[in-house]
């Protein structure tokens, strides 16, 4: 894909290079009664000097979020925290970032990576869990763990965001067929409407959404109960239309200059995301 082509598709679905332009793009969701999801772009660091620094540019974010006074959340990437090499300083990063996040008022989201770090993310949120029980973890539906891992989590009624995932992973480790990771998708709803604590519903598919609102009405849960989460400039009407009926949604914005690669590497693992994207370019 040449740089004609991808343009456009950063430009639509990334708020720009600076943390400045990704709090402007969530003071326009929030005047639109949408909330946001502060995401700095990068993964894998390999050395501890690269991690510190990661540490430091969430610090500038939850800084500016005090500042603004906007309503958003701040995802996190393990790897980028030094995960692969070192995740007893990882924890302690996170357990930095999550106390500055309490004392102005939010929370942090911790987000789920490739299979190769999955236990691992999971040992994290456990570790942290008792202290900070506002952190919310991704988990992906199409991995053949997942009911099991929120089962094992059972008892510490997790916090949890919901999405379908966007890894290329064989098919021993995911369901592959969109119709089986729609049905597990679903059934994960219904797990965590009943089980866990203020969940986050990460689709964009109308039909998942529809389940979702009508599995909370079966289990007792009010729009107050459960959030729903887009990704930056896709199904912006939807994203409006579901706020303004009064179900707590937030946007998930990325920022920083690690976008381009980011999205040529997701284009080569999953040729299907490049459908995905361009579809919503077209769309709105």
């Amino acid at each position: 894909m040449d740089h004609r082509l991808s343009r456009p598709v950063v430009e639509r679905f990334v708020a720009g290079e600076r943390l400045e332009d990704a709090v402007d793009a969530i003071i326009k969701l929030n005047r639109s009664g949408i909330g946001g999801i502060l995401d700095l772009l990068g993964e894998g660091v390999t050395d501890p000097a690269s991690a510190s620094e990661a540490e430091d540019e969430y610090l500038a974010s939850i800084k500016l979020i005090e500042e603004t006074g906007i309503d958003t959340t701040v995802t996190i990437k393990l790897t980028q925290l030094g995960l692969a090499f070192d995740k007893a300083e990882c924890i302690e990063y996170v357990r930095r970032l999550a106390t500055e996040a309490r004392s102005i008022g939010t929370y942090i989201e911790i987000d789920m990576e490739q299979t190769a770090f999955v236990s691992d993310t999971l040992e994290v949120y456990r570790a942290l869990r008792a202290d900070f029980d506002d952190i919310r973890l991704a988990m992906q539906a199409y991995l053949r763990r997942t009911p099991a891992d929120l089962q094992a989590m059972a008892e510490l009624r997790p916090k949890i965001r919901l999405i379908k995932g966007a890894y290329s992973e064989s098919p021993e480790v995911a369901v592959q067929k969109r119709a089986e990771i729609d049905a597990q998708f679903a059934w994960l709803t219904d797990w965590l409407l009943a089980n866990g604590t203020d969940p986050a519903i990460g689709t964009h598919d109308g039909a998942l959404i529809d389940h979702c609102i009508a599995s909370a009405g079966r289990a007792g849960v009010g729009k107050e109960g459960f959030e729903l989460q887009f990704l930056y400039g896709i199904r912006r009407d939807l994203q409006q239309r579901l706020a303004d009926e009064g179900y707590r949604t937030r946007v998930y914005v990325p920022f920083g200059s690690a976008w381009y690669p980011y999205l040529m590497r997701r284009m080569a693992e999953r040729p299907a995301n490049l459908r995905f994207f361009l579809r919503a370019l077209a769309g709105g």
